[in-house]
């Protein structure tokens, strides 16, 4: 074992004891917390199977996914007005919103991510690394932008249309659950389980791995290098999409740069599982959605973002291929 894995193994196994001394001293406050963990960790899995994919194929980090995110929840928030339905109780009316909000707003996110890709990000492909990069955080700015003279600074409401309420959660062995945080962890997987299916067994999901790994050698073959680009933008629009709509019914709440903090704790998941892998991508959000909820019930919330990124930081040191990465020589 090198001295970088040998660091990396060290720092994880003593978070491990840690944890454990918690779970054995406080066993139903440890299990309530990882339950919050999970449903943030879903979500954020999400948006870092955007950041992932992209990756993967062009080797863009594509800072402006993150307010594609919080867009969704915008978008998703305005649809939702044509509907009547009743925050007090699950109607059929708010069943059939989110049957109709869901696919729509993720269908719409995946057109305005083509878009972005056509006009700011396929130009400049052979452009300079950095080009790209710059180009990605002015989109970024540019949507926060567009999200911030829509409905300026305030916090925007989101409407409840979730089942909640005594019918809808439970109490095990101390441990609240409640139907949310079923939700989000349940349509996390689903999504995330489609992913992986569409990426596996279809022929354009095969042409996307075979993009990431020689994009000269695909393209001799046949595949249209556009087309699987635009399409890994359009894919990872519509997890983003979802995501977005999934907070906003989690939480009731968003607001215009939602997705600067979202999308940096969403990178660093992507970084920690394996920067272009997906599975690592969505293992690291979960995982990362549990280290924060550790970190606000034990260390601090105060405390949080510099454990989250001090994650980062000690990934890129000891084991840059994060947890299911691989090392492969520069391209």
């Amino acid at each position: 074992m090198s001295p970088p894995d040998l660091g990396f193994f060290i720092i994880c196994a003593l978070a491990i004891i840690g944890l454990a001394y918690e779970a054995f001293t406080q066993p139903t406050a440890f299990v309530q917390v990882s339950i919050f963990g999970l449903a943030d960790g879903a979500m954020y899995a999400l948006v870092a199977l955007g950041y992932t994919m992209v990756y993967g194929i062009i080797e863009l980090i594509n800072f402006a996914h993150g307010d594609v995110f919080t867009m969704g929840a915008y978008i998703g928030t305005a649809i939702l007005g044509f509907f009547s339905f009743n925050e007090n109780s699950f109607t059929a009316i708010n069943l059939v919103a989110l049957l109709v909000v869901f696919p729509v707003v993720m269908l719409v996110m995946g057109a305005i991510n083509i878009g972005i890709e056509r006009i700011a990000y396929r130009p400049l492909r052979n452009a300079p690394r950095l080009a790209p990069l710059i180009t990605a955080i002015g989109m970024s700015f540019v949507l926060e932008g567009v999200m911030f003279l829509w409905h300026g600074p305030a916090t925007v409401h989101v409407p409840d249309l979730l089942p909640h309420g005594p019918g809808f959660q439970t109490t095990i062995g101390g441990v609240f659950i409640g139907f949310k945080d079923v939700f989000v962890v349940v349509t996390a997987a689903i999504l995330v389980t489609l992913l992986a299916i569409f990426i596996n067994r279809t022929r354009l999901g095969k042409a996307m791995r075979a993009t990431a790994q020689d994009r000269d050698a695909a393209q001799l073959m046949g595949i249209d290098i556009n087309r699987t680009i635009a399409a890994t933008f359009f894919i990872g629009a519509l997890l983003a999409g979802a995501g977005g709509m999934i907070w906003g019914l989690y939480y009731n709440n968003i607001f215009y740069n939602l997705g600067f903090r979202t999308g940096l704790v969403a990178f660093t998941a992507a970084v920690f599982g394996g920067i272009g892998n997906i599975p690592g991508a969505a293992i690291g959000g979960v995982l990362i959605g549990l280290i924060a909820a550790y970190s606000d019930s034990y260390i601090g919330s105060k405390w949080t973002e510099v454990v989250i990124f001090g994650i980062l930081i000690g990934v890129l040191v000891f084991r840059p291929t994060g947890l299911l990465g691989m090392r492969v020589p520069e391209k």
